[in-house]
């Protein structure tokens, strides 16, 4: 049956239809904002603000595009990947492959995710060990999503963008009332471009992982297409009406990222701003088990020590909720990679639900035994991090290729969309290259 819709035209019809950009708020905010925003602040005080700021403005457009060819071509991200030009080594695209030897280091990160969540239940339930916590919150995870379906993914990500936000702005509108207090000319100075050397691999892996990253902008083809945008688009007939209809859900799309693109600048501002006006002015950044401890210190400074049990809560949302979006995000990948390589099969719906389900299980297995044996979730989030910048690059190299070769001519977008875009590849490209370079 055909699922073919007209797409709603003013901004209110268009609202209904928004979610997976909740699904990246969810996972985008987390790891990247309450460890390696936080610890950045920590370090550098309010030197790199600029860079959080561009971190979260300028990739964006890279996931406009990848969501956009989800829309008119209805298949899955390294489904089209393995359609890109250029060498294949066996039955899979080089780029398939350079994604796969980056999973390493991105296991790490979400192990250490697995490890922030398990240390924050362990601080409000302290009769179980930090280590069982983190075997309970990823067979939770599994569960839920092997169990759910994108309803289940999207609402629950909802519930948790709304919880953290509410904790992490009460937070800095109160630390206005405190010896810790920001004024205009701290914020400013962080607005100049300025990339202290001995900091270079901290903002290397804040600039990866902030904001939207290489992996949440691949994993946006998938949500969008669960979504229903392809579907109610239809497959490509060549009509005026199917353009039409095309750059109607376009619409939908754009205001969908849009607004997760607000949410996760506000919220990543607020935990540099509070790492850098807490933490920084007395030297203390967070590390290893003492990671949480030290991080709720930016709550009970500001709003005295009973906050010490809201900030458990809003830690646990924001560290949970990026740990099952992944669960939910990285099953899909994965599976459609490894349909990709020849190693599962992913061609139909069921085959695909059962190498999803697998992997919801398998995946969140991995991460668990990682962060038991290293121990160390910040040093694992910040390699993560390290990845998702070079994962950047390939993103916008496809994103190249998906505007000037796979986009249909008459979805051609207006100049003052090139130019945006032609400015987040070149930000991108520089601070990266930047960071490279004095990495090595």
């Amino acid at each position: 049956m055909s699922k073919i819709l007209s797409p709603p035209t003013t901004f209110l019809s268009r609202l209904k239809y928004l979610g997976p950009g909740f699904i990246l708020s969810a996972a985008i905010v987390g790891s990247g904002e309450l460890i390696a925003t936080t610890a950045l602040g920590a370090r550098a005080g309010f030197v790199m603000f600029w860079l959080i700021i561009l971190s979260c403005l300028v990739k964006v457009a890279l996931q406009l595009e990848f969501g956009k060819n989800a829309i008119y071509t209805g298949t899955f991200i390294m489904h089209n990947f393995n359609k890109l030009p250029g060498l294949r080594l066996g039955k899979a695209h080089w780029s398939i492959w350079l994604w796969l030897s980056l999973q390493g280091l991105k296991l790490l990160q979400v192990g250490g995710i697995v490890g922030g969540t398990a240390i924050v239940l362990n601080m409000a339930f302290p009769f179980v060990s930090v280590n069982f916590w983190a075997i309970i919150a990823v067979l939770v995870t599994s569960l839920w999503v092997y169990k759910g379906n994108y309803g289940a993914v999207e609402k629950g990500s909802l519930v948790m963008i709304i919880l953290f936000t509410i904790v992490i702005l009460i937070s800095l509108f109160s630390l206005q009332w405190t010896q810790y207090a920001i004024n205009w000319g701290q914020v400013e100075s962080g607005l100049h471009f300025s990339l202290p050397t001995a900091l270079v691999a901290t903002a290397f892996g804040a600039f990866g992982i902030t904001g939207v990253g290489g992996d949440e902008i691949m994993y946006y083809n998938y949500w969008c297409i669960e979504k229903g945008y392809a579907a109610y688009t239809g497959p490509n007939d060549g009509t005026n009406e199917w353009s039409e209809r095309a750059r109607g859900w376009f619409q939908v799309m754009y205001l969908d990222a849009v607004m997760s693109m607000v949410v996760y600048t506000i919220v990543t501002a607020a935990f540099y701003l509070l790492g850098a006006a807490v933490l920084h002015s007395d030297g203390t950044v967070p590390e290893g088990y003492e990671m949480v401890n030290t991080l709720s210190r930016i709550f009970t400074e500001t709003l005295g020590p009973w906050a010490k049990n809201i900030f458990l809560i809003g830690a646990f949302f924001v560290l949970y909720s990026t740990l099952f979006t992944a669960a939910a995000s990285w099953a899909r990948v994965w599976a459609d990679a490894f349909g990709q390589i020849g190693w599962m099969k992913f061609d139909s719906q069921q085959e695909q639900r059962s190498s999803i389900g697998v992997l919801s299980w398998v995946l969140p297995a991995v991460w668990c035994i990682l962060f038991l044996f290293f121990q160390a979730p910040v040093m694992m989030v910040i390699l993560g991090g390290i990845a998702t910048s070079v994962l950047l690059l390939l993103v916008v190299y496809v994103s190249l290729v998906f505007r000037y070769r796979e986009l249909p001519i008459t979805l051609k977008p207006t100049t003052t969309y090139d130019i945006f875009f032609w400015v987040s590849v070149l930000s991108i490209l520089f601070v990266s290259g930047y960071g490279i370079v004095q990495i090595l």
